[in-house]
């Protein structure tokens, strides 16, 4: 019987193109870990000859080192952000090396989530470049005997315009670093007619090794010696292990032994779920050892929890009063004064994450240390909890970050990466734990469920005299509390407490409910139920009125004007309200250029052909989109068009921008057509793509338009603001083509053949 060897991905993809046909014997190892990767050190940027600070480096060869902090998950961030040092240095590009940060403080925080890459860090990677080209013009001024005031930075080089004389980078390096490190009130920041590469962006630093395989992911990290893993978890959440076979797994060639893994305690954050792991040689001894476990489960109190009735409870509690989070005016005696009442409600559930690359982590605990490599989106919070199940200092754990093939918040969430640390100080070898498609899918933190109440008086005129919206969603923060069951304000902001129109009397309300799964954030978080319902709710009011949905749209958010949301809990992304104000006029700017920019007037629905358009903001950025949709007679969906306005202030890299929001409006696609994780006896009921579809090319939009509003606004978040208006801007084009209202997600809960 032959050996079974541990083919790559690339090498199997090799042995497909190289010999036109499956080679099984093949066999391609990725480039082992130097020692430089696999150590706890530091970056060639600490160790160059000027180092001003933790993110640049230049040695005497000209050789520009810009340390990346942030998560790579496609997203071009380990670009975007070097891109805007680099600028600010005048440094070369073509003479920059990017490295990739472990997880350490000094670099602030590294959870590559909640689209505030740029944000956070445009400002501190400008100080930075800028920094070190101070620093370099002083040694340049020193040796020419001028006055600092007298030189200037052209490409990679300190000139004296008055005589002509330069001097590059690398001549300077050396006599630079015996300068001090200047404050930010010594430096000159260059004007934006001076910019380089900001604003105008560049390819992904990485694009070339993408594309020739050369890019290591979370998968192609390997350790000599290492060993695999595969972990049965309990199949409702809170389950504990009552037995197992231990032996029948021991019979599969490649096995090594069975490790029972604890159960969480209350409340899970990022623990290991628990199970059993099943150890062995490569992934599929593992896979098929774990077949054999038999365990017999202690499924706990989540084995009553069914999404069915669940569904119905949150229904039921949406249509009572809840927790107060905004009132103005008097909405209960506006509703008393007559006048036709609507009310509408909607409902989102379960979503999984669903990235391309599941979990996987590799790690190695050796004389009371870890060392672990992962695609994860928070190496601070892996540290974290890998110092705390295993009871050493975090100190002691260092965490390397590969690239990630996907991302969308479940790796910021570091249980897998904590299951191998775990696992590798009971086997006392390196361990890479891998999971199926199938635990990606069952053991997700899932983005919530929620069930929406809107209820609007209105006037003669069909607009609103009084606003009632009343949401209910089991709460991210019940995996850090478990007695958590209402929103908290940095979810409830997303889409609800800043609900932006122009109207007198409005109440928001929130309403209990326990969760019975993991709960996570997930791209957009609570803005895709939220805007779901505001904009669906707006679009049906404006068709009960008569009136164009745009047009009407553009009457409810008003005239332009600041929102004040200072006594409702708002913490606006955890950004300055001074510095990132909630603007309606920005709101409406998006509106009205999307209008233009789609040819909305000139379009005409039904018939199975039909437009739809919404507005939403979040994570500080302002986006309207119009989505154009055709519904054939057996309710098949295509969609030709889609415009998109983005209003996110200063934009680093809009190529990539413009990516971002396309790539929203696919993942949305997936959302609002076929994305729902239900469950029975508290299991997950779904397994894979066959139950878990994302859009497929046939049903992902045709041509996605996105335009950029050129503003001097500080920059804002790209990678989540274009999914929630996208979501509803579908919906009501279906009920324009189609006269069907969509309340309820996915789309395959509605049957919408035999268009009207």
């Amino acid at each position: 019987m032959s050996a079974i060897s541990n083919l790559s991905r690339r090498g199997f993809l090799q042995g497909i193109v190289g010999a036109g046909a499956l080679v099984l014997g093949a066999r391609y190892l990725p480039r082992l870990l130097s020692k430089h990767e696999a150590a706890a050190g530091g970056t060639q940027a600490d160790h160059a000859t000027l180092h001003p600070n933790v993110f640049v480096g230049i040695d005497t060869d000209g050789t520009v080192y810009i340390v990346a902090h942030r998560s790579e998950m496609g997203t071009v961030i380990r670009t975007s952000l070097p891109l805007v040092v680099a600028d600010e240095l005048d440094a070369d590009w073509k003479r920059v090396k990017i490295e990739q940060a472990i997880a350490d403080p000094r670099y602030g925080d590294q959870n590559t989530d909640g689209s505030h890459s740029i944000r956070s860090f445009y400002d501190i990677m400008r100080q930075a470049g800028a920094t070190a080209r101070f620093m370099l013009i002083q040694a340049a001024a020193q040796q020419w005997g001028v006055p600092a005031s007298d030189c200037q930075t052209d490409l990679h080089a300190v000139v004296h315009p008055a005589t002509g004389r330069r001097l590059g980078y690398g001549e300077l390096a050396h006599a630079a670093s015996k300068f001090s490190v200047p404050k930010k009130e010594e430096l000159q920041f260059k004007k934006k007619d001076a910019w380089r590469y900001i604003g105008k962006g560049m390819d992904s630093y990485d694009l070339a090794d993408l594309c020739t395989g050369k890019a290591i992911y979370g998968m192609d990290s390997r350790l000599d010696g290492m060993v695999y893993a595969s972990i049965e978890h309990p199949p409702v959440f809170g389950g504990k292990v009552k037995s197992y076979d231990e032996k029948a797994p021991l019979g599969v060639a490649g096995v090594h032994q069975t490790v029972p893994i604890d159960p969480f305690k209350p409340p899970c954050a990022f623990q290991p779920l628990g199970g059993v792991a099943v150890i062995a040689d490569n992934t599929w001894a593992a896979f098929q050892g774990r077949k054999k476990l038999d365990v017999v489960w202690d499924n706990g109190p989540n084995e009553s929890y069914n999404s069915d009735a669940y569904k119905n409870e949150l229904r039921e509690t949406a249509r009572k009063p809840g927790k107060v989070i905004r009132s103005e005016g008097d909405v209960d005696s506006a509703f008393t004064k007559g006048g036709s009442v609507f009310e509408a409600d909607y409902y989102v559930p379960l979503l999984a994450h669903a990235s391309m690359e599941p979990m996987v982590a590799l790690a190695e605990f050796k004389d009371g240390r870890v060392t672990a490599w992962a695609p994860t989106q928070n190496p601070q919070a892996a540290q974290d909890i890998i110092s705390k199940e295993l009871g050493i200092p975090k100190e002691h754990v260092v965490c390397h970050v590969t690239f990630l093939g996907g991302g969308f918040g479940r790796k910021s969430k570091p249980d897998y990466v904590a299951e191998a640390a775990v696992l590798s100080k009971k086997v006392g070898r390196p361990v890479k734990v891998v999971w199926t498609r199938e635990d990606d899918i069952r053991f997700d933190y899932y983005n919530a469920v929620a069930a929406m109440y809107l209820k609007a008086s209105l006037d003669a005129t069909g607009k609103p005299t009084a606003w009632l919206q009343r949401c209910v969603f089991p709460p991210i923060t019940s995996i850090f509390d478990v007695s958590a069951v209402y929103g908290d304000p940095g979810h409830l902001q997303q889409g609800w407490t800043d609900m932006p129109y122009d109207i007198s009397n409005l109440r928001v309300e929130n309403g209990p409910a326990q969760a019975h799964v993991r709960i996570g954030w997930l791209r957009s978080v609570a803005n895709i139920y939220h805007a779901f319902a505001v904009q669906t709710f707006t679009d049906e009011l404006a068709h009960r009125a008569s009136r164009d949905p745009a047009e009407y749209l553009l009457e409810l958010i008003g005239s332009p004007r600041t929102l004040d949301l200072r006594n409702t809990g708002y913490p606006n992304y955890g950004a300055s309200s001074d510095t990132y104000p909630w603007e309606t006029g920005r709101l409406r700017g998006v509106t009205e250029m999307v209008i233009e920019k789609s040819g909305w007037r000139k379009r005409k629905s039904g018939k199975g052909h039909g437009f739809g358009i919404a507005a939403h903001r979040s994570f500080l950025t302002y986006v309207a989109t119009v989505v154009e949709v055709e519904v054939s007679d057996d309710g098949e969906i295509k969609i030709p068009r889609v415009d998109t306005v983005v209003d996110a202030g200063l934009v680093v890299n809009p190529e990539v921008t413009r990516a971002q929001f396309e790539g929203a409006a696919v993942f949305g696609t997936s959302v609002a057509r076929s994305g729902e994780i239900t469950t029975k006896n508290g299991a997950i009921e779904q397994s894979n793509f066959s139950d878990y579809p994302v859009a497929r090319i046939n049903e992902a939009p045709y041509q996605t338009n996105v335009y950029i509003v050129d503003s001097d606004a500080p920059p804002a978040g790209v990678g989540e603001p274009g999914v929630p208006p996208f979501v509803p801007a579908l919906c009501n084009a279906i009920y324009a083509a189609t006269g069907k209202r969509i309340r309820e997600l996915p789309l395959t809960r509605t049957n919408l053949g035999s268009s009207v």
